[in-house]
């Protein structure tokens, strides 16, 4: 089942959208497909005549090395726009008690529900909300269930050297945004990530933090074939060489940082592009970084809380754990483990790695058959801070 905003939020949506539909003369109507699978907002939007460049924004994918990805429809492509729109028009400020929005990025069924269920255990529901991005071309057996059920988002189908990912991340914190005003910090994971602390520790992190944390590098071996990934001139004027910071997916943005987000077009259209040259194309580890340090570079940590390693990876893909590792030394020597701080001459006192010691909150990639032994230390280990 899709995720049901309250009614309160839902109201404050429509109230949103009534300007627009006001301000836009055309008579080109679509829907706009709810959280809910019970209501839905009708809102008038520019038709293709009314803005001629329609077109040069959409969604685009090397179909012939996506085959199962079609292509964005105009209809569908209206249909997003108007949910960013809607996104774009929140309110600012959240209110409180604030909200950490987990937002959910699979293909699979979640393998590591039951921990989660275990983190969120007793835990209020006035502290939380949890939105899943599941990929429709998958299926999903067993079902999202428990905390899970009813967290599903519209999703469309996703693949790497594409931009789908970062479209699903869009897209998640605009439905996010529309449906709690509460939530503050915005934390995308992937169905491997494993929680570090127990949930009050990672809220009083994050919750309690004016910036957003999200990994920002510059002057990486792989940025110049990363810029060109899409043609040599094809990021210009909108986005030099020297703009392009690169960073993990996986982020905690807050509500300010996920506005900007849902609120750009101009950087998205470049990222939005398909890739000529597939082995350097990966717009989620380029796209956010690269806005965030353009537009506001001192509002964040450069660095992400999720822990992954990447030492002697060559593949494209982190260490993946298996079941034999999981221990508490494990976890212990995780959380040991400090974040790597970008673009802030962090070598030299003074910089980032000088002056933080920001705790990692997440860890991936688990493999699925680490359930049963991370079950078995939750309780004593992963959730004892």
């Amino acid at each position: 089942m899709m995720l049901s905003p309250n009614p309160l939020s839902l109201l404050c949506a429509i109230l949103l959208c009534l300007p627009l539909a006001i301000f836009f003369t055309t008579t080109t109507t679509i829907t706009i497909t709810s959280i809910t699978t019970t209501s839905s907002s009708t809102i008038h939007i520019p038709d293709k005549k009314s803005n001629p460049n329609l077109t040069t924004t959409f969604l685009s994918i090397n179909t012939q090395h996506n085959k199962s990805i079609k292509p964005t429809t105009i209809d569908e492509y209206k249909e997003e726009e108007t949910l960013f729109i809607v996104a774009n028009h929140t309110k600012r400020k959240a209110t409180w008690p604030r909200k950490i929005a987990f937002m959910f990025l699979t293909t699979t069924p979640l393998p590591f529900a039951s921990l989660w269920e275990s983190y969120f255990n007793q835990i209020p529901k006035n502290l939380y909300n949890i939105y899943i991005h599941a990929d429709p071309t998958f299926s999903y057996d067993p079902p999202f269930s428990g905390v899970f059920s009813n967290r599903l988002i519209p999703s469309k189908p996703t693949a790497r050297f594409s931009p789908t990912l970062t479209s699903a991340a869009r897209r998640l914190l605009a439905r996010a945004l529309i449906d709690d005003r509460s939530n503050y910090i915005f934390i995308l994971l992937s169905s491997s990530c494993i929680p570090l602390h127990s949930f009050n520790f990672t809220y009083n992190i994050l919750i309690n933090s004016s910036k957003s944390f999200i990994e920002i590098l510059n002057n990486e071996p792989s940025s110049y074939d990363r810029w060109a990934a899409r043609g040599e001139h094809a990021m210009l004027p909108t986005v030099k060489l020297e703009d392009l910071r690169i960073g993990s997916q996986f982020w905690a943005l807050t509500r300010k940082h996920a506005r900007l987000v849902v609120s750009d077009r101009k950087i998205w259209s470049k990222f939005n592009k398909p890739c000529i040259r597939l082995d350097t194309c990966y717009p989620e580890e380029n796209y956010f970084s690269t806005l965030i340090n353009m537009w506001d570079p001192k509002g964040c940590v450069h660095a992400t809380l999720t822990h992954v390693d990447w030492k002697g990876r060559d593949d494209g893909h982190p260490r993946t754990y298996v079941a034999d590792e999981v221990c508490p030394e494990l976890i212990w020597s995780l959380r040991r483990d400090r974040p790597r701080y970008g673009d802030d001459n962090g070598d030299s006192k003074g910089g980032w790695s000088w002056r933080r010691r920001d705790p990692f909150l997440f860890a991936r990639k688990f493999s699925a058959e680490c359930l049963q032994p991370l079950m078995e230390i939750a309780d004593g280990v992963i959730f004892k801070d």
